[in-house]
């Protein structure tokens, strides 16, 4: 089968491997969909991710999805959790498998992803998508979830005033829960043009660049009523953190769930202190999956408009620097055809 390896950094090569033969509670996936996510940018543009370093080449990749060949779910496409949690350490029996010290995550460390035509994967890790549910739709719950679990934490009111810092796919999913939850204004920072725009059709009331003089009083400004009550900061740059702790009222919150390219987070403590702030920081998603695919399948937040790109597994490298350049949103690789 074909294999997508990153051996060192913008060294990513299609190899020749044997096909997996699943184990005791596993089950063979064909993957047709796999999402090139913000940290799968840092492996490919600097050969790592925080402390994380390629020691042997790796196969990146942790939001995928395809069809099960064999076993109970033979036939079904599935969306694949790509975290492996021990489900014995203290923070998995406190239910925070997210935060496992032992989670086996897909495409990091040691740990092979979905860039390839076959996974053998935990059959209980596969969760099957409604009829209708494409594979590149069933892929994009994963980063639905990262901001399903970003919002979790917020716990945001009704009606509350909300600030996205970032519309890259995530930040645009949190522009979409916004929606759904029923909240007051919706204001996003971003950058780049075409992404702000896809904030706005996402349903985003205003939308702004970072740079803008006054960005504060003119984001107060285009409330309807009070202020900033929670800001979601979902960014790879360093600018993001102070960014949303200067946005957010005294005694709001404030949700850190980008990863910035310094592995760095700072932010004038006097500032956040004497606005008395929540401050919260997100990794990954907690155990999200069946919710995200209520909501999708019911309509209720639209995804397949975040795959903005798609490739085929021969062009691979080149999906990784079309990722890279920041153009459109989300990039899919399709390791099988469906």
């Amino acid at each position: 089968m074909q294999v997508g390896r990153i051996f060192a950094a913008r060294d990513v090569r299609v190899v020749e491997e044997p096909k997996p033969v699943p184990g005791e509670g596993e089950s063979l996936v064909r993957v047709t969909a796999v999402g090139l996510c913000g940290s799968d940018l840092h492996w490919f543009t600097e050969g790592g991710i925080g402390d994380a370093t390629i020691a042997n080449p790796l196969v990146l990749g942790h939001e995928f999805a395809g069809v099960v060949e064999g076993g109970p779910l033979d036939g079904r496409i599935v969306a694949v959790d790509p975290a492996r949690p021990c489900h014995h350490c203290a923070d998995c029996l406190e239910g925070n498998h997210n935060l496992c010290v032992n989670v086996q995550f897909a495409g990091h460390g040691s740990n092979d992803g979905g860039l390839r035509e076959y996974v053998a994967w935990p059959t209980e890790l596969l969760f099957p998508v409604p009829e209708g549910m494409t594979a590149i739709e069933a892929a994009l719950l994963e980063p639905l979830g990262v901001a399903l679990h970003a919002w979790d934490l917020g716990r945001a009111k009704v009606g509350s005033n909300i600030a996205i810092v970032g519309a890259g796919p995530i930040g645009v999913c949190l522009v979409k829960l916004a929606r759904a939850a029923g909240m007051g204004t919706v204001v996003v920072v971003e950058p780049l043009e075409h992404r702000r725009a896809a904030a706005l059709a996402a349903g985003a009331d205003a939308v702004f660049a970072p740079d803008e003089d006054g960005l504060e009083s003119t984001i107060n400004a285009a409330l309807r009523h009070g202020r900033v009550d929670y800001v979601f900061e979902i960014t790879d740059h360093h600018t993001g953190a102070p960014l949303a702790i200067e946005l957010a009222k005294p005694g709001g919150t404030v949700v850190l769930a980008g990863i910035p390219d310094n592995d760095e987070t700072t932010f004038q403590a006097s500032v956040a202190r004497r606005k008395g702030l929540t401050i919260k920081v997100s990794r990954r998603m907690g155990d999200v999956y069946p919710r995200a695919i209520e909501l999708v399948s019911r309509g209720i937040v639209e995804v397949r408009s975040l795959a903005t790109h798609v490739f085929p597994m021969h062009d691979v490298s080149d999906a990784f620097k079309q990722a890279e350049s920041r153009v459109g949103l989300k990039v899919v690789v399709q390791p099988s055809s469906d």
